[in-house]
């Protein structure tokens, strides 16, 4: 049997509940009814009275949970779609963010935010959130792409004594598929070479590393370049060594994100290399995002608007061509 993305993100929550007194869940209604995907599908049974349904306040659920993780628990807040953490904002940025820094008490949190778009979500339900969390100093933003990852960085975000973002992606949660969760898992912080290369650097996250790795498969078999794609993995703290360390294989970056472009860890890719290795680039670094407006329903609007490997794929052609 094989092992789905959301499975992965189940297997590693009853795994800190069975271990770990600590942990409890808090979410709207993620108990009898296992949550809107099912990730906490059977937990409340098996571990009562530490599955529990929140009312629909996002701001009530993160102060509640930073008041818990000040008395020592290790609470994971699921927000039922990234979007919706806005309306935590207060508490994630202002409270969760600075408590250390304030008071020297750590606030274990993690808040699992169901991030980036499917076909008919529309703009309230396929935002990804990443960049706005990763600005703010106190925060740790993961962004797994695999479904070791999904297991691992869940585990390895519980465990830290900061508060955690973790953006795990909707379009992942049952297409992603593995035949087991693997133990080659890396820390927090540290980036994977996915596709090794020599022509060109793609710097991806979350789903767009799958969308990279497509788009490379395609320029082998059409024009047998070799391009190398990593996987960042968290995008703060940003593993800026093994991308330079991947720029001066290939001399060419492309940073790739699902985002909205203005901003954001595209950017933050771009500016970092530019400040600290350019020196290694042969042609100008590049950015592909999602376009610059709301995320539409429709199915084919909603393809057109993000990056696929055509878009990719055009990108990267036009930077090989210098």
């Amino acid at each position: 049997m094989s092992v789905t993305y959301v499975d992965a993100i189940r297997e590693a929550q009853e795994k800190l509940l069975r271990e770990d007194p600590r942990v409890f869940l808090y979410g709207q209604d993620i108990s009898k009814f296992g949550g809107a995907f099912k990730a906490t599908k059977g937990l409340a049974e098996e571990f009562p009275g530490r599955v529990l349904d929140s009312p629909i306040s996002e701001d009530a659920m993160i102060g509640m949970a930073v008041g818990a993780a000040i008395e020592g628990m290790r609470p994971i807040i699921e927000m039922q779609f990234a979007d919706f953490s806005s309306i935590a904002f207060n508490q994630i940025v202002n409270q969760a963010a600075t408590s250390f820094y304030r008071t020297g008490v750590p606030i274990p949190l993690t808040v699992r935010l169901p991030s980036g778009g499917t076909p008919g979500s529309g703009p309230f339900h396929s935002q990804s959130m990443e960049a706005l969390y990763a600005h703010y100093p106190g925060l740790i933003v993961v962004t797994p792409a695999t479904v070791s990852d999904a297991y691992h960085m869940l585990l390895d975000s519980v465990a830290l004594d900061d508060p955690v973002i973790y953006c795990e992606h909707k379009f992942l949660y049952r297409w992603l598929k593995a035949p087991r969760i693997n133990g080659d898992h890396l820390p927090i912080g540290k980036a994977r070479i996915t596709r090794p290369g020599k022509h060109a650097t793609v710097v991806a996250y979350s789903a767009m590393v799958h969308e990279a790795v497509r788009a490379a498969d395609r320029l082998k078999e059409q024009g047998g370049w070799e391009i190398e794609v990593v996987d960042l993995r968290s995008v703060k703290p940003l593993d800026i060594d093994t991308v330079l360390a991947s720029v001066a294989r290939t001399g060419r970056l492309l940073a790739l994100g699902e985002a909205f472009p203005w901003g954001g860890v595209t950017a933050e890719v771009v500016s970092r290399v530019c400040a600290d290795g350019f020196h290694l680039l042969d042609a100008p670094p590049r950015r592909l995002n999602s376009r610059d407006t709301p995320v539409p329903y429709h199915p084919k609007l909603w393809a057109a608007h993000r990056p696929t490997p055509e878009t990719i794929c055009i990108a990267l052609r036009e930077l090989l061509s210098f």
